[in-house]
């Protein structure tokens, strides 16, 4: 059976196209307006090994507040309707990834109850044109339409660049492995026998 998903979502703020794929070969095209976001869904798709597509399209002109959350809630619906009921699944996934002088490391529980510490102390300031408040933004949004509880934190870094793709990078890692099927699991991994 196909783990993927197809997530349509139009507001007056963005519209968004988005297709995921949890067993693919991390193929990847991805087309949000904010270059450097684009950069770091695709280190999701690579290190995750999803295969994704997206296409979205936002006011810019206010500026990518609405498009960052707006992708952290499809995808995070994506992942939430990919993964149906977690038959068999591992749903707990741990990535730790270093980037140059950066490491960050993430775990996260697709448990059903969404969650976030976020423990990376970034300044307000901006990658490019690209605002790093936007981070944790994207990361409560994934959160609470995935389901998932999420822990990012960072060890230590300097580069700002360099923090945020270690991050996304672990995210991707982590991911990858909390989708994965576990032969050992009988139905749901959950002394309830359910994941809600």
């Amino acid at each position: 059976m196909a783990r993927t998903a197809t997530i349509n979502r139009s507001t007056k703020e963005t519209n968004i196209s988005l297709i995921l794929n949890l067993d693919g070969r991390g193929e990847h095209q991805i087309e949000s307006e904010v270059p450097f976001f684009d950069h770091m869904l695709t280190q999701i798709a690579r290190h995750g090994f999803f295969d994704l597509q997206i296409s979205a399209k936002g006011d810019l002109e206010v500026d990518a507040h609405h498009t960052v959350e707006d992708l952290g809630i499809s995808l995070g619906e994506a992942f939430k309707q990919a993964l149906g009921d977690k038959t068999g699944v591992r749903r707990y996934g741990r990535g730790t990834m270093p980037m140059h002088e950066a490491l960050a490391s993430v775990v996260l529980d697709f448990s059903g109850r969404p969650f976030l510490v976020y423990n990376v102390p970034l300044p307000k300031a901006q990658v490019g044109a690209f605002d790093l408040e936007l981070v944790e933004e994207f990361f409560t949004a994934f959160c609470n339409h995935a389901g998932a509880n999420v822990h990012v934190n960072l060890a230590y870094g300097d580069n700002l660049h360099h923090i945020v793709e270690a991050v996304f990078k672990a995210f991707g890692k982590a991911l990858d492995e909390a989708t994965q099927f576990d032969s050992r699991v009988d139905g749901v991994l959950s002394s309830k026998g359910t994941l809600e």
